[in-house]
């Protein structure tokens, strides 16, 4: 899908034609827009191709005057995903006095960049209008991840109650969301931090600082999900421990059971030999036997108390 936007009135208008100054935003792009912008823009048409692969790298590229930087922002899938997000390439294409937006999937990027008309401005200020639109992405970032740190407090709630295999599932899903943010977001760093030093870039000052502002955004996000990432993986390690330390209860309870029952059963084995016993003529021998059993058993017992009172056990 294609939208074109021009400046009138002071603010984003879309029509159906391109102009001199525009913005040109594709979503999921047929090959025939591509061939129609790829005309209208003469930029290379791997500027426009390469963001479309959803593992393309975030990078910052230059060419015959037409500046590509591609970085990952995050989309929504849905919401009945235990994570409803991902990351996908967007790509920032610069030439003349125009932007092209290209993606692969619909992200609120875009739309939250419309929505704050205060940080909208002409496409014609090309640089300054691609790097609040990269702000919006970092934004967008730090939402996400903080909704994530919500979900992750509601799973460990339940886990509180009674650990089950489900919810820890979900947590290790969480927890590799947070490494595909972690690892999007240095990425998407260093190829921010290679524009802000890039020669071919004539920046204003003005325009160096709304890169700076994306970059701060960028940065906190990354940093925000790396603490996040560390106390999941914490927490997921804690109740590993808990799991084995439960386990290892359970494996002592039943120890001690199976030694207690061992003395019965051993002078049970013993009085079902076919040779001369003691009691053998008592007619008594039963209960006798029975009860030096239960005897055995109670003092087995009552040491295994005694241990388990003193923490030894």
């Amino acid at each position: 899908m294609m939208t074109i936007y021009k400046w009138e009135n002071g603010g984003l208008k879309e029509t159906a034609e391109f102009a001199s100054s525009c913005w040109i935003n594709l979503v999921e792009p047929t090959t025939a827009e591509l061939e129609r912008v790829a005309s209208f823009s003469a930029v290379p048409r791997d500027f426009l191709t390469d963001p479309l692969d959803t593992g393309e790298r975030p990078r910052f590229d230059h060419e015959d005057g037409n500046v590509l930087l591609i970085v990952h922002v995050p989309v929504s899938i849905s919401d009945e995903e235990v994570i409803p997000y991902r990351t996908v390439p967007l790509g920032i294409i610069l030439f003349g006095d125009s932007v092209i937006t290209v993606c692969s999937a619909h992200t609120p990027v875009t739309s939250a960049f419309l929505d704050q008309i205060r940080r909208v401005c002409p496409p014609s200020d090309k640089y300054r209008f691609a790097f609040r639109l990269l702000w919006h992405g970092g934004v967008l970032y730090l939402r996400y991840i903080n909704d994530i740190h919500q979900r992750t407090i509601a799973l460990e709630d339940e886990l509180h109650q009674s650990i089950s295999n489900e919810v820890l599932l979900k947590l290790l899903q969480i927890e590799k969301t947070f490494v595909y943010f972690t690892t999007s977001l240095k990425a998407d760093s260093i190829a921010l931090a290679r524009a802000n030093t890039a020669r071919q870039l004539t920046l204003s000052e003005d325009d160096r600082d709304n890169l700076e502002d994306a970059m701060v955004e960028y940065q906190q996000a990354l940093e925000t999900a790396t603490i996040y990432a560390n106390i999941l993986n914490g927490t997921l390690d804690t109740f590993a421990s808990l799991i084995n330390n439960n386990l290892n209860n359970v494996m002592k309870y039943l120890t001690a059971a199976t030694i207690m029952l061992a003395a019965p059963t051993l002078i049970a084995s013993l009085y079902g030999m076919n040779i001369g016993l003691p009691f053998q003529t008592n007619q008594h021998a039963f209960a006798i036997v029975m009860g030096i059993s239960g005897l055995l058993t109670a003092a087995i017992g009552t040491v295994f108390f005694i241990l388990s009172r003193k923490r030894i056990f």
